[in-house]
């Protein structure tokens, strides 16, 4: 004689029952002695990598990533994590990694080290530069004369690591060079 659906469905019921009456409280939580993150440093921040915005926490330890996870609590991706972003860990922590700012001259075949601040001056000064030699006052349509003022020599890029603050200083600084070409990584 077969099992019908009612005695499966009661002793799929009572199995049940049993199981959950039976079993031990979990034990992993926020102050859980297995948690493997458990008195690291907790932030929150965005994945640098595509324009979605996942959600991702970081835990520290003295200032040095131990662990990236997504976050689970972030509308757009609830706690998972592209591959991409999976691997941002090793993107931190990797021995070669560019710690130092790095500089080739023009028709050089080796870079050199530079301290930040020659490498801030000299971008200032070529920004400066190109801004100054592209820089367009006025055009003329159909004969007429207008007042431009912008700058054909520069493109600006925001890119998805950016947050909403970020990006409006970066537009606003791209403006005041006359930028007309300004995109942003979400567009393209």
């Amino acid at each position: 004689m077969g099992v019908s659906r009612r005695q499966f469905l009661k002793g799929s019921g009572l199995a049940a029952g049993a199981v959950a009456l039976g079993a031990k409280p979990a034990l992993a939580g926020p102050d859980s002695p297995e948690l493997r993150t458990k008195g690291l440093q907790t932030t929150t921040t965005v994945c640098p990598y595509c324009s979605v915005g996942c959600g991702m926490i970081v835990h520290t330890r003295g200032g040095k990533i131990v662990n990236i996870e997504g976050d689970p609590e972030h509308p757009i991706n609830r706690g998972s994590l592209c591959s991409k972003g999976s691997a941002l860990y090793q993107v931190a922590n990797n021995e070669r990694r560019l710690t130092k700012v790095q500089y080739r001259a023009p028709g050089s075949d080796h870079w050199q080290e530079v301290s930040w601040n020659w490498a801030m001056d000299r971008i200032a000064t070529l920004m400066k530069e190109s801004r100054d030699r592209h820089f367009v006052t006025e055009e003329t349509v159909g004969g007429r004369s207008y007042a431009v003022n912008r700058n054909d020599g520069m493109a600006f890029l925001g890119g998805a690591a950016l947050d909403s603050e970020e990006c409006y200083l970066w537009s606003k600084f791209a403006r005041a060079m006359g930028v007309g070409y300004l995109e942003h990584q979400a567009r393209i």
